[in-house]
């Protein structure tokens, strides 16, 4: 199976048509019809590994301040108990406990799986990202989960390469700071030449204000571990900024989806009707 790491931006990208929710809908069409989705999100990001191991995961909706269309979606993809065993046997000798009724979907998973996947008939497995360990870790971990895509399971991370919600300047929507212009564009050439480094973004000069908090850089070393397993680049699928200082570069690993580049289709969603530093879990 492919693998991919979509930019999420928004919780409002659930309900928008832009060109990065286009791109994540192509994507979605263009690959085999997995066995199952194994979602990295941004939005669980506790001190443990984890893995939801419940038959019937609950829509979370992490977030407030948003229009009441939000947080009516509903994504009702069944769960696969089994894969969550075969993520705890993989990551061996580190443990993975089994979430049976903690968690669920956050908006990390399904604001763009709504698109990617959009009749939710696809069971879908999150693993949580460990705070406590370090970027290299979670590339390594990356890496041990390759076996997954042997099995049919499309792993998918969800986040944003630059993530600053205080620097957001509302009369950019597609524009860029400089430093998260340099960030993003460091990105792009580890993950194309040499993927199994990306842990060493975490001491760029930029990546203190392109990832104030980790959460959202995190699950692109899962794709970058994936890819250097596979001994290839990953492949950016569509980039932009946006209002300054995020990034929704999007990439995948051996997906036959060209790259969504195409202009003029719309920013991405505005975060939130109150101030963007607040409205996010």
């Amino acid at each position: 199976m492919p693998a991919a790491f979509l930019g999420h931006g928004s919780p409002m990208n659930a309900l928008e048509r832009n060109r990065y929710t286009e791109a994540w809908r192509a994507f979605g069409t263009s690959v085999p019809r997995p066995r199952a989705i194994l979602a990295i999100s941004a939005h669980w990001y506790v001190n443990a590994t984890a893995v939801t191991a419940m038959s019937w995961p609950r829509t979370i909706h992490d977030f407030y301040g948003f229009p009441k269309p939000l947080f009516e979606v509903d994504y009702p993809a069944p769960g696969l108990p089994a894969l969550a065993e075969e993520v705890a046997d993989l990551a061996r000798p580190d443990h993975v406990g089994r979430d049976v009724d903690g968690w669920g979907l956050d908006h990390g998973t399904w604001s763009v799986l709504v698109h990617a996947f959009p009749d939710a008939d696809i069971p879908v497995v999150q693993l949580s990202i460990n705070a406590q360990k370090p970027p290299g870790w979670h590339v390594a971990m990356g890496a041990r989960l390759a076996a997954l895509r042997e099995r049919g399971v499309l792993v998918l991370g969800s986040g944003n390469v630059v993530h600053n919600l205080r620097a957001m300047d509302w009369t950019q929507p597609d524009a860029a700071f400089d430093w998260n212009a340099r960030f993003d564009a460091e990105a792009k050439r580890v993950l194309a030449e040499r993927p199994g480094d990306a842990a060493a973004l975490a001491s760029h000069r930029d990546y203190a204000r392109s990832a104030p908090t980790p959460e959202h850089f995190l699950p692109l070393l899962y794709l970058a571990g994936l890819a250097a397993a596979a001994g290839k680049g990953a492949d950016v699928l569509v980039e932009g900024p946006a209002y300054g200082s995020l990034s929704m570069t999007s990439y995948t690993l051996d997906a036959q989806c060209p790259r969504q580049d195409q202009p003029g289709a719309g920013a991405a969603a505005p975060s939130s009707v109150v101030s963007a530093d607040a409205s996010n879990l």
